[in-house]
């Protein structure tokens, strides 16, 4: 079965948006994966189908009803449904290479993206929502991570990338940053190329990749290295 993402959110046009066109976009069109938005509107309360309510203690904003989130979630993943759970937070767990691997060798994934101040903690819990965060900063919206996380898991699906050995030479794959790359001409504005990568040997050239990732991992996220 392709992988099957089902987004929760109250804006289901912001999607495909970029997941409907390059790559992931073709493989959409193919069926290799596909894509469900669920409005979580239609399971609002009253005449207006309220989604939100004052915060329990007092505070500024809105904070999503439990109630209606949950109805949305039962809809979207019934029993028996395999999927991941997933709410995209500024909280959660960091967005990394590992689980996105991960995720792309299961089913798919069902994921909320919450507005306003949050969502009512309880139905996190009950609905067991992981929930997970693509960096340390605030959006207004969960709907920008989920296409980030998507975009990820997508490229990794067998027959997206038409080079299979691409997703197992780029950043964070083993632990490193990438290597620096060059293409033609051999000479621009006075910068050469690498001297070992025209030379021909593969095993020099390897070499010298690794020792690049080395480097720039060092330089610029020595974390990884300590990991």
């Amino acid at each position: 079965m392709p992988f099957a993402a089902t987004i929760l959110t109250l804006y289901p046009d912001m999607f495909p948006g970029p997941l409907g066109v390059s790559l992931a976009g073709k493989a959409l069109s193919r069926g290799d994966w596909s894509l469900e938005t669920v409005q979580i509107r239609n399971f609002g309360r009253g005449k207006h189908r309220l989604v939100d309510d004052t915060p329990a203690g007092g505070g500024a904003g809105m904070v999503m009803r439990p109630d209606v989130v949950a109805e949305a979630i039962d809809h979207a993943a019934p029993e028996g449904d395999k999927r991941p759970r997933l709410m995209m937070s500024p909280r959660g767990r960091p967005l990394d290479q590992d689980f996105v691997r991960g995720l792309a060798d299961g089913p798919g994934a069902v994921i909320l993206c919450g507005r306003f101040e949050g969502v009512d903690e309880r139905v996190i819990e009950a609905r067991g929502l992981t929930e997970i965060s693509i960096g340390d900063y605030v959006l207004s919206g969960g709907e920008i991570a989920a296409l980030v996380l998507l975009d990820a898991v997508v490229r990794l699906l067998p027959g997206v990338m038409g080079n299979a050995l691409s997703g197992t030479h780029e950043s964070f794959e083993d632990g490193l940053l990438e290597h620096p790359h060059y293409t033609r001409p051999a000479e621009w504005e006075g910068r050469m190329i690498p001297p070992v990568l025209t030379s021909g040997d593969h095993g020099a050239v390897e070499r010298w990749r690794r020792t690049e990732a080395e480097r720039l991992t060092a330089e610029r996220r020595p974390d990884l290295l300590r990991r």
